[in-house]
Order: structure tokens, then sequence, then C-alpha cells
């Protein structure tokens, strides 16, 4: 009897020890550290493909842009007219300068925090809604994602798995930086090119949550740059805008007056007759 009562306590020191040797965190349980960093090196490559597949240094390198094509606007997912050819010229990275009709006679004018509506009536400062729409939709723009937030301390990159957006498979990342501003992107599993991104925002009057999307279609290479020729804009789901390039040119060392305006009419000034 006091050899079995003294093997069983030489047994119970010794799993005690064994116990006491053992790691923490069970053998299975998955290390969420090292988990975490080969999502954000999956997220971090496919990046780099699309990059590359975009023109590598020459996209990198896009200084402004010039374009010519037809433009329509819609409203509750219908079209408002016929559409109307437009030219755009683009200065990275925060000036640009639409031209509206035949006659180029209906201009919009962005120029770092300021906006102007060049019409017959002269110049006035932007719908303070329109300034805002303009400035969110810049804020992500998919060169400022791709050229600004990746270099910016704290964005965080999440590889969100294979997916499917406008009927091609395509592996889908989010990119989200210290403000915890996220944008969704959608590249194409073959080619590596964006295909879609997608993000959203809270409307400061009535809370609600909003989803705006960007469509790319028919990549051509212009000047070493894979430029989708076609973009359709979504918001919350329904179809408010598309654009068919005819022509596009880069780096065409624009002149910085394009993108300057004086105002001439406001509020409390009358249009000239």
């Amino acid at each position: 009897m006091k050899l079995f009562l003294f093997v069983v306590i030489l047994a119970t020191f010794a799993c005690a020890q064994d116990n006491a040797a053992a790691p923490s965190v069970p053998p299975n349980q998955p290390n969420d550290q090292q988990n975490g960093q080969q999502n954000d090196q999956k997220a971090r490559t496919l990046i780099d493909q699309a990059l590359q597949a975009l023109g590598g240094p020459a996209y990198i390198g896009i200084q402004d842009i010039s374009q010519e094509g037809r433009t329509y606007s819609f409203h509750l997912g219908r079209p408002n007219g016929v559409g109307t050819v437009f030219w755009r010229f683009y200065a990275y990275p925060d000036k640009e300068r639409i031209e509206l009709t035949k006659k180029r006679d209906v201009i919009y004018l962005e120029n770092g925090d300021k906006g102007y509506e060049i019409t017959f009536k002269g110049t006035r400062a932007e719908d303070p809604k329109d300034r805002l729409d303009y400035q969110r939709r810049h804020h992500y723009a998919l060169d400022v994602v791709l050229r600004e937030w990746l270099h910016q301390p704290g964005t965080a990159l999440f590889y969100d798995g294979q997916a499917v957006a406008e009927q091609k498979p395509a592996q889908q990342i989010t990119i989200m930086n210290a403000q915890n501003e996220a944008l969704v992107l959608y590249l194409d599993d073959n080619t590596h090119l964006p295909i879609k991104k997608s993000f959203s925002w809270r409307d400061p009057t009535d809370k609600q949550r909003n989803v705006e999307d960007e469509v790319y279609d028919n990549y051509r290479p212009v000047q070493g740059v894979m430029t989708p020729f076609d973009v359709t804009r979504y918001f919350n789901g329904e179809m408010s805008n598309q654009r068919f390039l005819n022509s596009v040119k880069y780096n065409q060392n624009l002149n910085p007056s394009l993108f300057t305006a004086s105002i001439t009419y406001g509020s409390d000034t009358p249009p000239k007759h």
C-alpha cells in the first residue's frame, strides 16, 4: 500500500512538472500575429502586382492627364439624357478641369481647397455640396490611394480572399488608413488590374451610410500605362455616372493657367449680362 501511494505521488509530481513546462497557448491554437503578418504580406504582394500591371514606374510617374470622351449622368439609375462630350485635364495631385458641351462653355475647376463653376454668366464658387462630393471622391481616388495612402504611417492592408467583381474572378483587398477610412479594391485574378473599388461614408445630416463604387473596364495601353477607357460610378447600388474615353494623353506639361480662375459673381454679386 505504501509503495502504491509513493508511485501515485511521484506520477502527480511528474505531471505537474510537464504542465509547468508546457506553453500557455495550446499547440493547435492559431498564432494570430503570424497569421496577421501573412495576411498583410499577401495583400501587399497583390497590390505590388496591380501596380506593375498598371504600368509600374510609368503609372507612378503620371504628373498630368488629358482626356476627351463622352459622359452620361443618371438619376435613380436612369440616364438623364443622351450624354455630352467632355474634356478633362488633371494635374497630380489636386488640380482638375472639366469642360462640357461641344462649345466647351461649361467648365468646372478644382484647385486644392477651391472649386469654381464657369458658364456664360461668369465665374462663381462651386456649390458647397458639389464641392464636398468632389473632395470625397478625390480623397478615395484610385491614384491617391495607391500613390499616397500606401506610404502613410498607420495604413494597414487586409487580404479578404477570393471574390467575384463584375462577373470576373477577383482578389479582394481592404486598404485602411490611420483615420480608419477604408477602401475595398477588387483585382482581376488573371491580369491583376483593378476591376472595382468601393468605399462608404456616413451622411452628416441624416446619419445614413452611403456606398460609392467605381468600375473600370476596357483597358488599353497608353504611353506604357494600362488605362481604363470605360469608367462607371455607382451610388448605393445605382448607376450615377458613366464615362467613355476616346483619347488619353499623359504628361503633356499642362499650363497651370488651366486651373486658375477669379470669381466674378456670387450670392452678393449678380452675374454679368
